[in-house]
């Protein structure tokens, strides 16, 4: 078991909620995390443990400090990536430096070092799929990005295959399902909705909210991650789902109704562009080979728990809310 893991982008959404679990389910482990606190990654996600933990501000691509963090830690776990598409479509090159250029930095102190590596990424690199096909991503899939987000963190993946075939970096992969649950950013759509329901303004749907996304409890994804680290094989991907396909309009109706509010109580707004209509994941591998499971199976409870905690957290999604509607206001999409 590694006694000191770095952990990048360990303020964010499902960073930080790996920083909680790790100091909460293995005492004694040694906790970093690097962020450079953009405006997806937020010290106060890490208030409960900030007397656990050491945390250093600044960029994965900064060569020098990366080393010097790298060569004192047992394991990098590699969260911290530039991941909104709308933001992505607006302005590429921030997904370029921080998804491309920082995995590469962060590739170069663990070759040098000889450290093991493990890799965040997301099921967007494999495109999407139609509405109808019968058919889920698996490890074996072809990759297909749609958006400067997905390219990029599609270009990352292969820089870690890569470095694990050409010079033997003991890497692992996972590629997880959409996440939700506490700590996330007001711009994504769950907190968005959630958000806008308790302010007492209707929830927004994209386009015509057929769009599916397979749903995975935040908590889900990052026992999943502490499974690959200890039972994975080195230079392997293992996909990471629990079976929670729904669609958009299902997620603002299941909202509504936790919120006692007709079904039909939102707003259709314009769709963004280039909007994959369908994600799903095949973890059989994940299952099979190492014994994993999700504990949160009913997507509704999971949704009536997220609602409780962004209640019960106000001061702490407040602050970004008007941001986040003004620039939704100026897309054409409040």
């Amino acid at each position: 078991m590694p006694e000191k893991v770095l952990i990048t982008g360990g303020a964010g959404f499902i960073g930080s909620n790996f920083v909680h679990q790790t100091v909460r389910a293995r005492p004694g482990t040694q906790v970093t995390v690097l962020d450079a606190l953009t405006y997806a990654g937020d010290a106060r996600s890490l208030s409960p443990v900030a007397d656990q933990i050491r945390f250093v501000e600044g960029d994965i691509s900064d060569a020098g400090l990366v080393d010097e963090l790298v060569g004192a830690h047992d394991l990098v776990v590699h969260f911290a990536a530039e991941s909104h598409n709308d933001n992505s479509l607006v302005d590429p090159w921030p997904f370029v430096q921080t998804n491309l250029i920082g995995t590469y930095t962060l590739l170069e102190s663990v070759r040098r070092h000889r450290k093991r590596f493990h890799h965040i990424s997301t099921d967007e690199v494999y495109g999407d799929l139609e509405l109808d096909e019968d058919r889920r991503f698996d490890e074996e899939s072809r990759y297909d990005p749609s958006s400067p987000y997905s390219s990029t963190k599609a270009g990352s993946d292969m820089l870690v295959h890569a470095w694990a075939r050409s010079f033997g970096v003991h890497a692992t992969l996972s590629n997880c399902s959409n996440n939700y649950g506490p700590y996330q950013h007001v711009e994504k759509f769950i907190p968005r909705q959630i958000t806008n329901l308790l302010d007492g303004v209707r929830p927004k749907l994209y386009g015509d909210g057929l769009n599916v996304r397979d749903w995975i409890h935040v908590h889900d994804h990052n026992a999943a991650v502490w499974r690959i680290i200890d039972e994975g094989q080195a230079g392997s991907t293992y996909l990471i789902g629990a079976d929670g396909e729904a669609s958009n309009l299902d997620v603002v109706r299941g909202l509504l109704q936790i919120f006692g509010r007709p079904t039909d109580d939102f707003d259709h707004v314009r769709d963004r562009p280039g909007h994959d209509r369908r994600y799903a994941i095949d973890a059989s591998r994940l299952r099979s080979e190492l014994g994993w499971a999700p504990r949160y199976t009913d997507f509704l409870s999971g949704l009536e728990a997220t609602v409780e905690w962004y209640r019960d957290n106000e001061e702490w999604w407040r602050p970004a809310k008007a941001a986040t509607e003004q620039k939704y206001a100026a897309s054409g999409q409040a």
